[in-house]
C-alpha cells in the first residue's frame, strides 16, 4: 500500500522551511481531499480557513503558544465547527441532496425531520463535543493528502480557540476554531526529522473478537 509508505514518511513537522511555498495546484487538490471527507450523517458543518496572510498569522502566533510552524509554514490550515446544527443549516443539505441525486425533495424530508429529531436528543455539551469531532474527520484527510504530495503538515491542539475565534472573526458568523495544521516543507534543520515514530504494538493496540 502506498498510503502506508506515506504514512511512513510524514511527521509532525516542527519546523518548516520559509522560503518553500505550496503551489496553488497541490491546494486545491487538498481542497478537494477535504471535500470529500466523510461526517455524520454527511451535514460537514463546519468551514476551512487557508490563511496565508503574514499578519494575520503574526497575530495568531502570541495565541498559539507562540510556536513558529504558524509563520514559517506555507499556509495555515483552521478547521472550524459550526456553534450549532440548525434546521436550516439540516434543510439545505436536504435540498442539496435532492438536487444533485435529481430526487424529489419529499421523499428526503423524512430524513432531514430524522436527523433534526437525532440532534435535539443530544444535551447542549455533547451537540458542542459532536460539532467539533466533524473537523478531525477533515483533519484526517488533509493529513493523509498531505503525505501522498508529500507536503509536511502539524496538526495542533495548541492555541487558544477563543482568541481566534476573535482575531478572525468566527463569532460573528457562529463558528469555533476546533483545530488547526500548518503546511508546508520541512526545514533540514527540523530536529525530529528522522525520529523512529513511537507507536504502540498490534498486541495492544487491536483486540480481535
Amino acid at each position: 500500500m502506498e498510503l502506508l509508505k506515506n504514512l511512513n514518511w510524514r511527521y509532525a513537522t516542527k519546523k518548516f522551511d520559509t522560503t518553500k511555498k505550496v503551489s496553488n495546484n497541490d491546494l486545491e487538490k487538498l481542497k478537494e481531499a477535504i471535500q470529500l471527507s466523510v461526517s455524520s450523517y454527511g451535514l460537514q458543518l463546519y468551514k476551512v480557513l487557508i490563511i496565508e496572510n503574514p499578519e494575520i498569522r503574526e497575530q495568531l502566533k502570541p495565541v498559539s503558544w507562540n510556536q513558529n510552524q504558524i509563520t514559517d509554514a506555507s499556509h495555515l490550515f483552521v478547521f472550524c465547527n459550526y456553534k450549532d446544527a440548525t434546521p436550516e443549516a439540516i434543510d439545505g443539505f436536504i435540498k442539496q441532496t435532492a438536487e444533485t441525486r435529481n430526487l424529489d425533495l419529499e421523499r428526503l424530508n423524512g430524513y432531514g425531520d430524522f436527523i433534526k429529531e437525532k440532534l435535539n436528543e443530544k444535551t447542549p455539551e455533547e451537540k458542542t463535543s459532536w460539532l467539533k469531532s466533524q473537523t478531525y474527520l477533515a483533519l484526517g484527510n488533509l493529513l493523509n493528502a498531505c503525505a501522498e504530495l508529500k507536503i509536511d503538515a502539524c496538526p495542533m491542539e495548541g492555541f487558544e480557540p477563543d482568541a481566534y475565534n476573535k482575531i478572525l472573526g468566527l463569532d460573528k458568523k457562529g463558528l469555533n476554531a476546533a483545530v488547526i495544521a500548518p503546511i508546508g516543507y520541512r526545514h533540514h534543520e527540523d530536529h525530529t526529522i528522522g525520529q523512529q515514530k513511537v507507536r504502540k504494538p498490534f498486541d495492544l493496540l487491536f483486540q480481535e473478537i
